[in-house]
């Protein structure tokens, strides 16, 4: 975790940096960021690495402070149980199975199998939003994690920088269209250019515009650094080899495209995007990053694209890809003008088929799953690709994946808790190389993405950035060994189950644009539930409510700034309840309203909480819209205190809770004596627009 300013700087000293650091990192702690103007414009080079297909929870559910494992708001299935409890396939010894470590050692440098993580299995596991069906549709292995201990290299990164733990795939499927929304924004959504495109298929050549394309107007530089294997140039090739040390592993997305195959080898297409190292003639696969690092010639965008043995898809192992990644920062660090002026991004395409425990945010569909503020156009597939064969549904949001936000502006082991997804990369480069007389867009990026998914600039410090980090261990001992490919190494669930246990500790957390509240009312006569949905905050949010009856599927709502939604549902016996519906939000937003014995005499509340910034704590209102009076009990979760009121028929009661000693972190529970099957819920955290500390209550 953080260390004090002052003995970090005591840290700082040369000695002390040559007994604790690795070179590299030594040289990065010890480099002071780019502080000129205290703002984004300070960030001069912007570095993609796009790794495959790892999980956010696969890699850090167990890691502290983030919404991982020990998440105290996950949702709950149908079944009763918590998400975590993921039901088995049919026939299956056990009736679910939980996320398990398996027992082999060096884990991080195991030859895990690969999964199924196509648009069909993908949308089969979302189903629908239900979130239930992963072990059936990607067998039992889905649920395999790794720890600290696996992929040290990993964990270090984020107590060293910042990691976004609302970061998700663009797609609910494989690679290649994840990548499109990397380089282009979207999939050819709209039936352009060849596409939409949601599988791998890459025979045919796309058109549709790319965003280096839109840099090279704008006179930004740019380059896709990688190594040729193969060639790049013939389809079936595009930097994908036999000998999975070198070339790309075909990870190139622009190499699909038209404009990049067809393109003269005098033009910037060709020149930025279609040429690379030839390691397996002479030379490294790192010589011309390492090359432009030390020269002073890196350009202002980058992406980088791994061999298949370093890019972390199974089965190849993790802790290639942190030596991969090691390597990278080495060339960067080597030359401190460079490195004070760059960021890093380290993230995942998609999830390969593990198992990750948030739901996505998704458009609705048709009405009878929700309502958007915002247009949607083109975020919905309409089973209309080449192949005509895939399932409708939502294009995205993708499963949540790692993201890794390495620079001198994101040191101390911070959380960035925003949703984002790879259309956000885009916007990020477009935030700090457009302006007001020249604005950098591409138009390919949908209404609802752009008012779902953040820039990134939330993740970062540019005012005062040169703070504490700690160290990043070594990772000589992952050098591959040899060149050989291993079979896969397929871990099963063991006999007697049980729940990860997550790092115990908070970590610091950049401030996040969401003042969002919901509220509920239950209408015996009409037996239904109405819900406003309210957002008077800067960023939209995506609402999701869940039923814990399975004749009610789940809906999502997408509440624009300063607008409110309202929505009626209707009553679904769940046990001795007539009702039981939660709703969910970005960032913890969490609430349940349960209750109603089946008759119009029913106790009946109506709970709110109105934010107080100038008093650092939340107002809870509590409303008896019975005609009966109730003793009404209120549990502060956090604080773990409780106390108990009577409310006359129609009237109110109020009451402030201080969050002061709980980071702005809420959690009351109101219940009422006479009714076991009453119970709301409210939780979630003020928003101040400060910096502030993840839940307290992940354990």
């Amino acid at each position: 975790m953080p260390i004090d300013r002052r003995s970090f700087l005591q840290l700082l000293s040369a000695s002390a940096l040559s007994a604790t650091f690795p070179d590299s990192i030594a040289k990065a702690l010890a480099i002071p960021a780019n502080n000129l103007t205290g703002t984004l414009t300070d960030v001069e080079h912007i570095v993609f690495l796009m790794q495959e297909n790892r999980a956010f929870d696969h890699y850090l559910g167990t890691l502290n402070g983030v919404r991982g494992y020990g998440d105290p708001r996950a949702v709950n299935l149908h079944s009763g149980n918590s998400v975590f409890y993921q039901p088995a396939a049919e026939g299956a010894p056990a009736p679910y199975v939980l996320p398990y470590h398996p027992t082999a050692a060096d884990l991080g440098l195991k030859f895990i199998e690969d999964l199924e993580h196509d648009w069909t299995t993908t949308h089969d596991a979302w189903n629908i939003g239900n979130w239930d069906q992963w072990v059936p549709a990607k067998t039992p292995l889905t649920m395999v994690h790794l720890t600290r201990s696996d992929i040290p290299y990993h964990y270090a990164l984020a107590d060293a920088f910042t990691v976004c733990d609302a970061y998700h795939a663009s797609l609910l499927g494989p690679t290649h269209p994840n990548r499109y929304h990397m380089f282009t924004g979207w999939v050819g959504n709209d039936g352009s250019g060849g596409g939409p495109v949601i599988n791998n298929d890459v025979g045919a050549g796309y058109s549709w515009l790319t965003f280096p394309e839109i840099l090279e107007d704008a006179g930004v530089s740019w380059k896709v650094y990688q190594d040729i294997g193969l060639g790049l140039h013939e389809a079936g090739s595009f930097g994908d080899t036999s000998d999975p040390y070198i070339g790309n592993y075909g990870d190139n997305a622009l190499l699909y495209f038209d404009q990049y195959r067809n393109a003269p080898s005098s033009s910037a297409l060709y020149q930025r995007g279609v040429t690379g190292t030839n390691a397996a003639v002479r030379g490294t696969i790192f010589d011309e990053f390492r090359k432009d690092c030390r020269d002073n010639t890196l350009p202002r965008v980058s992406w980088i694209c791994s061999p298949e043995a370093y890019s972390e898809h199974p089965n190849w192992p993790a802790n290639y890809g942190a030596y991969y990644v090691s390597q990278i920062l080495d060339a960067l660090t080597a030359n401190r003008d460079v490195w004070s002026k760059t960021v890093l991004f380290v993230m995942y395409d998609e999830n390969d088929g593990f198992f990750d425990h948030i739901v996505p945010p998704t458009p609705p569909q048709t009405a009878s799953q929700g309502y958007s503020t915002v247009p949607i156009t083109n975020e919905i597939y309409l089973g209309n690709d080449k192949s005509g064969s895939m399932t409708r549904g939502p294009y995205g949001l993708g499963v949540r994946v790692p993201m890794f936000v390495i620079s001198p502006w994101t040191k101390g082991g911070w959380v960035s808790s925003e949703v984002f997804d790879h259309t956000s990369l885009i916007r990020f480069v477009e935030a700090r190389f457009g302006t007001k007389a020249a604005p950098l867009s591409i138009s390919n990026i949908t209404p609802w993405r752009r008012a779902v998914c953040g820039d990134l600039t939330s993740a970062f410090n540019f005012a005062t950035p040169n703070d504490a980090t700690v160290d990043l261990p070594r990772t000589a001992a992952y050098i591959p060994p040899n060149k050989d490919r291993h079979s896969s190494y397929v871990p099963m669930p063991p006999a007697n189950q049980t729940m990860p246990v997550q790092e115990s500790g908070t970590r610091p957390a950049r401030a996040v644009p969401y003042t969002i509240n919901a509220t509920a009312s239950a209408d015996f006569a009409t037996q239904k539930v109405a819900f406003t949905f309210i957002n008077t905050g800067a960023q939209t949010a995506v609402f999701q409510v869940r039923s814990a009856s399975p004749k009610q599927a789940p809906r999502s709502y997408t509440v624009s700034p300063n607008r409110t939604l309202s929505e009626h549902r209707g009553f679904y016996a769940v046990g001795e309840a007539s009702y039981e519906l939660s709703v969910y939000g970005p960032n913890g937003f969490f609430r349940l309203y349960r209750g109603g014995a089946r008759e119009s005499t029913a106790p009946n509340l109506v709970s709110s909480v109105a934010y107080d910034i100038s008093r650092n704590g939340v107002t809870l209102s509590v409303k008896n819209i019975a005609a009966q009076a109730a003793m009404v009990h209120v549990e502060n979760v956090y604080s773990g205190h409780a106390s108990t009121h009577e409310i006359a028929g129609g009237d109110n009661f109020s009451t402030f809770v201080s969050v002061s000693n709980y980071a702005g972190w809420y959690d009351l529970i109101v219940t009422v004596e006479s009714d076991s099957t009453l119970q709301q819920q409210l939780a979630g955290h003020l928003e101040t627009g400060k910096a502030s500390t993840t839940d307290p209550g992940i354990s």
